[in-house]
């Protein structure tokens, strides 16, 4: 009787053997997770952009001439004379370039430059807006046929509404009158 006690023992223990084992690894899971340094959690920094942005406008109106300076300042874009006289451009803060003609106010086109905050590509950030108008600014003083040969030119009104070109346009030509009446 006692050797048939014994067996269902040793059989009962082999077929629980598994269950046994599944647990115990779970309980030790369990427990390494609750004795593990908990993790610090990286907080992003709020200042870290404006803080960039800062930087940019410094080193743009390092760049730029006194006029530039103050359009941007003031109106928050660029006109840049194109080569010859007969057209300008509007540079914007992550929007395309705005190619048009001074005398009569008509948009020609839009070209699509992107330069990438390459320190940062894998979180897809892009570069502070000051940042972005300066490469514009520069690749379009620096080489404009390049620039308008590699960039992707669509119709106006694609990216950047036309009404607000022509807003910009009329703020633009009041701010040149203001600037010349205050020199006079």
């Amino acid at each position: 009787m006692l050797l048939t006690v014994l067996a269902l023992t040793l059989v009962a223990l082999a077929l629980a053997m598994p269950t046994i084992a599944r647990e115990a690894t779970a309980w030790r899971k369990r427990r390494a997770q609750r004795t593990k340094p908990r993790e610090r959690r990286i907080l992003p920094d709020p200042g870290r952009e404006r803080r960039a942005e800062q930087r940019a406008r410094e080193l743009l109106r390092s760049c730029v001439n006194e006029e530039e300076w103050a359009m941007y300042r003031d109106l928050g874009f660029i006109r840049v004379r194109g080569a010859s006289e007969g057209y300008a451009y509007l540079i914007y803060p992550h929007k395309p370039v705005v190619a048009y003609i001074p005398e009569t106010g008509r948009l020609l086109n839009e070209y699509c430059v992107e330069f990438p905050e390459m320190s940062d590509a894998i979180t897809g950030s892009r570069l502070p807006e000051s940042d972005d108008v300066l490469a514009k600014w520069m690749a379009l003083t620096g080489d404009e046929r390049r620039l308008i040969r590699t960039a992707n030119m669509h119709l106006p009104g694609r990216q950047v509404e036309p009404g607000r070109v022509r807003r910009d346009l009329w703020r633009l030509a009041q701010w040149e009158r203001e600037r010349s009446s205050a020199r006079s």
